[in-house]
C-alpha cells in the first residue's frame, strides 16, 4: 500500500516537473517474471524507472539503507520502502550469490525486477560490459529481459549534489527478449551469449559510447 500510495502521488508530480521523454512503454508485459534490465547512470535511475514503469518494479538496494539511525535514517528507510526497494547485504562472503537468490525469489514469485548489468553506475556515461548474473536470472527464472535506456538522468543529482535539479530526461523501453533457446546450452557460454544481447539491446537504444571492459566502483 506504501509503494502504490507514493506511486500514485510522486509518478504525476515527477512528469509535471521533469516532462520526461518515454518511448516504448508498451514493450513490458503487465504480469509475470520479469527482468527490466538498464543502463545506469545516477542513483535516481532506480526511482525514474519504477515511477514510469506500467506495472510495480522491484530493485535490490543495500541493507545500509534501512538501518540508519535518527531522522535522517528513518527518512531513508522510508523511502527505499515506498520506492519497492528489497535490501541486501553487500561486502560479505557469499553476498553476490545471496543478492542473485533474492533476485530469483522476486522473479519465482512472479513479479518485475530490474537490474544494472554493468553493476554500478557509469561516471562517465559510457556503456560497460554487462556482467552475467543477468543472464543466470533470466536463464533460470525462464522469464523475459525488457533492455531500458535512461538518459539525462545523471544531471539531475551529479555526483557530490546534496539536492535534486530539474534536468531534460528520457527513459526507453525495448522489445522483450527471449533467451528460451538457449536452455540446455553449455551454462558459461549461453550467460555471455545472453548478456551480450542484453548490452547490444541496451546500446541500441541509449548510443552510448561502449567501453569493452567492465565497470568498478571507484576506490575511496
Amino acid at each position: 500500500m506504501l509503494y502504490e500510495l507514493t506511486r500514485s502521488v510522486m509518478a504525476p508530480i515527477a512528469r509535471l516537473i521533469y516532462r520526461p521523454v518515454i518511448e516504448g512503454r508498451e514493450h513490458i508485459p503487465r504480469t509475470g517474471p520479469l527482468l527490466l534490465a538498464s543502463n545506469h547512470l545516477s542513483f535516481v535511475d532506480s526511482i525514474v524507472i519504477p515511477l514510469i514503469s506500467p506495472r510495480r518494479v522491484v530493485f535490490l538496494a543495500k541493507s545500509d539503507y534501512f538501518t540508519g539511525k535518527g531522522m535522517r535514517g528513518l527518512l531513508r528507510r522510508w523511502f527505499f520502502t515506498a520506492t519497492g526497494a528489497v535490501p541486501i547485504r553487500r561486502g560479505t562472503h557469499g553476498a553476490a550469490q545471496e543478492a542473485l537468490d533474492t533476485a530469483l525469489e522476486i522473479l519465482n514469485s512472479g513479479h518485475a525486477l530490474g537490474i544494472y548489468p554493468e553493476g554500478t553506475r557509469s561516471r562517465d556515461g559510457r556503456l560497460y560490459r554487462g556482467r552475467t548474473g543477468v543472464a543466470w536470472l533470466a536463464l533460470t527464472a525462464g522469464c523475459p529481459v525488457v533492455p531500458v535506456a535512461l538518459s539525462g538522468t545523471q544531471d539531475i543529482q551529479p555526483v557530490g549534489s546534496r539536492l535534486p535539479r530539474v534536468s531534460k530526461i528520457a527513459i526507453r523501453f525495448g522489445e522483450p527478449l527471449d533467451f528460451s533457446y538457449l536452455q540446455g546450452a553449455k551454462p558459461g557460454p549461453a550467460r555471455r551469449e545472453a548478456t551480450d544481447a542484453i548490452m547490444a539491446a541496451i546500446h541500441e537504444l541509449s548510443g552510448q559510447e561502449i567501453d569493452p571492459r567492465y565497470n568498478h566502483p571507484p576506490r575511496h
